[in-house]
């Protein structure tokens, strides 16, 4: 059952950070609120800079014929880094690009978050799922105990900061005696192995560095060009509606590619393999496509007493919008590069990236200008965008021979389409529309517990 509770433990952090991001917005002065989002993005954007590559070096390689190696490279690496994203927090914190408090906050923000990203990627590709589980959710439970303290104490940027800030040490120091030590046994790191883990963690960090820029490029568009106040309904919706789609993927990818990673080594061109490249597709689409019908059904319900009055007209004008675009995103990240991830196959994996990030933001451009310099022709056009980045990713997708199932892909579509047409206006009694989108959903969910259940008799180590 370890994958079914890191699953579980994924659904948690789910529902607690949409529940942190809905608290901090009603506690923050909207002006606050806007800035606090954006800290959070660099924050994360400095993380991936940093140590993402070590992620996905870590997700690739690890543990490995020989763990102590793989696992002496990656906490060799990560303490350098720590340093140097150190050192250049306090650069620009001397250098007066930023303030001194902020600059230094966002950097102890990425250097924890990266570390803590490590430790719990490590621990799923060591298929240790119980404590996986156990730490993703005391992790979410301390950060958000901790941002909310902060904002109540001081609703201010700084307050939230302060708070966030305090949950991570907490967790660190809780995780050390809970997870024990992985720096036992260490031993002097292999220049191979550590080139190795450069050339393909740097170009697949160098992917996820584009993704946060193109969201950070268009979080400064919308502050730009509407305001800081007058963006914050929009900004909410942007951070509060990618995270479903980034922890569903995140979560079946925590859980099915470690085994992906190791079949596709031992027998790349079998029809086994194919069936289960087909089978981790179909997940990855099926649930993106599911929680999109969601999203767009609880939208208008949700909103009338989740968000905060002032935001809820621009929230509610910017969010089926952004649903789309986050959809489009999740498939382009997730899903379309995992052929290249698997033959290790770099520069189809950051050029589909950067293809992304430029049609998202000169889209956005496109569609204000186009507009008149409206919110909904700005989205429209970074939706667009987006769109123009999967059908560029298409070829790549369809690089690697698989097998899959459309019935229950095919539902979760309907169930899309049907969300979406009515959200768009078309006359539907609510409470249908939400019986069938319900129905709809139901193959798709069963599929996937299915299959993991399936996984998991094949799979006695993963319990």
């Amino acid at each position: 059952m370890g994958q079914i509770v890191a699953l579980a433990a994924y659904a948690y952090q789910a529902l607690l950070a949409l529940g942190l991001l809905l608290l901090v917005s009603r506690l923050l002065p909207a002006q606050d609120f806007t800035y606090y989002s954006l800290f959070i993005t660099i924050g994360q954007f400095g993380s991936i800079v940093a140590f993402e590559w070590l992620r996905f070096s870590c997700s690739r390689f690890y543990p490995g014929t020989d763990e102590t190696a793989q696992r002496s490279v990656i906490l060799y690496s990560f303490a350098v880094c720590a340093v140097l994203c150190l050192l250049v927090g306090a650069g620009i914190s001397v250098s007066g690009v930023a303030q001194a408090w902020i600059a230094l906050s966002a950097t102890l923000v990425a250097v924890l978050q990266g570390g803590t990203e490590l430790h719990l990627t490590m621990l799923r590709f060591r298929q240790d799922f119980r404590l996986f589980s156990i730490l993703q959710v005391a992790r979410a439970s301390i950060f958000a105990a901790g941002t909310v303290g902060g904002a109540v104490l001081d609703p201010t940027l700084a307050g939230a900061v302060a708070g966030a800030l305090a949950g991570y040490v907490v967790y660190g120091v809780a995780a050390r005696f809970t997870g024990g030590a992985f720096a036992t046994g260490l031993k002097r790191p292999q220049r191979g192995l550590l080139m190795k883990h450069l050339t393909y963690g740097g170009v697949s960090s160098g992917a996820s560095v584009a993704g946060i820029l193109a969201l950070l490029g268009l979080k400064a568009l919308l502050t730009a060009v509407i305001g800081s106040s007058a963006a914050a309904g929009a900004l909410l919706a942007l951070d509060l509606l990618q995270r479903p789609f980034n922890l569903v993927v995140s979560a079946l990818q925590a859980v099915r590619y470690p085994d992906l990673v190791t079949d596709y080594d031992r027998e790349p061109g079998s029809p086994t393999f194919r069936l289960r490249l087909g089978d981790y597709y179909a997940l990855l689409a099926g649930c993106s496509f599911v929680t999109a019908a969601a999203i767009l059904c609880l939208l208008a319900p949700a909103a009338s007493w989740l968000v905060k009055g002032e935001l809820r007209a621009s929230f509610l004008l910017a969010a089926p919008i952004v649903t789309v675009l986050a959809l489009l995103r999740a498939l382009v990240q997730t899903l379309l590069p995992t052929p290249a991830h698997l033959m290790q196959r770099l520069r189809p994996i950051i050029g589909l990236a950067i293809a992304d990030a430029v049609l998202l933001n000169l889209g956005s451009l496109v569609g204000w200008s186009l507009s008149a310099g409206s919110l909904t022709g700005l989205l429209l056009g970074g939706t667009a965008g987006a769109a123009a980045a999967a059908i560029m990713g298409v070829p790549l997708f369809l690089s690697m021979p698989f097998r899959w199932h459309g019935l229950t892909l095919g539902s979760a579509l309907a169930a899309l389409a049907i969300a979406g047409f009515a959200n768009a206006g078309v006359p539907q009694t609510s409470l249908l529309v939400s019986l069938a989108v319900f129905l709809l959903c139901i193959p798709p969910a069963v599929a996937t517990v299915g299959s993991l259940l399936q996984r998991e008799g094949a799979s006695p180590k993963t319990s």
